[in-house]
Parts: structure tokens; sequence; C-alpha cells
């Protein structure tokens, strides 16, 4: 089994929504059940049929989330002396060498990417291109448009 990297505040959002899935979710949806069940003809009662499903999405949450928490390998970046390199978890100022745009991303695990707030997976071709590089770097990234430059500003341990 591979382990799946994660940042201490992925692995901490992931506990988090674990605890409310069993917590609170698991038992309304049960109580939505139990009621849905007083109605009477099950055959065609929306409400119950409601529940079932959204029963079954939450366990089969519950049962992915268990999965990636017992694979997972937590990564704390600021505990990791600063080498100036780009690795797992940390965050990188890189600056596109044709148009001089300045981009900040941190490298996460796929859980935790959202382009939208700069934390990108450390499996897309940005991040791939990245990593090992260190300050003052050029990377090359094979884009859908062609190969674009990044030189690598400052990579931060956040």
């Amino acid at each position: 089994m591979s382990r799946v990297p994660m940042t201490v505040s992925g692995e901490k959002a992931l506990r988090e929504e674990l605890v409310r899935l069993k917590t609170a979710d698991r038992p309304r949806i049960i109580q939505a059940i139990a009621e849905a069940r007083e109605h009477g003809d099950l055959k065609e009662n929306a409400e119950y049929h409601a529940a079932r499903e959204e029963q079954g999405f939450t366990e089969g949450r519950i049962q992915e989330l268990e999965g990636k928490l017992s694979q997972s390998q937590v990564i704390d970046v600021t505990i990791i002396p600063h080498s100036g390199k780009v690795i797992f978890g940390t965050t990188v100022i890189i600056i596109n060498c044709e148009t001089d745009e300045s981009v900040r991303y941190q490298i996460v695990g796929d859980d935790e990417a959202d382009i939208k707030i700069g934390k990108l997976s450390v499996n897309s071709p940005i991040a791939r291109g990245l990593i090992g590089k260190s300050e003052g770097d050029i990377a090359g990234i094979q884009t859908p448009n062609g190969i674009v430059e990044y030189e690598i500003e400052e990579v931060l341990h956040l």
C-alpha cells in the first residue's frame, strides 16, 4: 500500500470531517429513517428513500476518509530544515518568465488541493515541475500551449 502525503492542516480537516459525519450526520440520518418508517408504506415513501440514499453516501464517505487517514503520511514542513528547495508542503512564489506575473502556491496532497486558494496538488504538472528545484532555478512546465518557464523566487516553510 502506498502512503498518501498530506499536510498537518489537511489531515486535521479530514479528521474533523470524519468526526462530524460520525457524531452529527450519521445519528441525524438514522433518526430521519426511523421517522420515515413510521409513515407506513416504504415503497412510495420519498423521505425514506432520500434518507437511505443519504445514509449510503455518508457511510461511503466515512469509509473513504478512514481509508485515506489510515494510509496517510503527514508531513510537517515547519520541522524540516529550510534549504530553499521546493518539497511537499512548502509554499513557493514563482514568476512567469514571459509575463512577469507572480503566483504563490502551497504544494499539498490531492485531497487538500484547491487552486482558488493557492493550494496545488503534489501530482499536478506545475508541482511536479517545481519539486526538487531551488530558489532562483527556472522550471519548465508543460502546458497545453507548450512549455512555460517559471523562475522560483522564494520557497517558504509555513
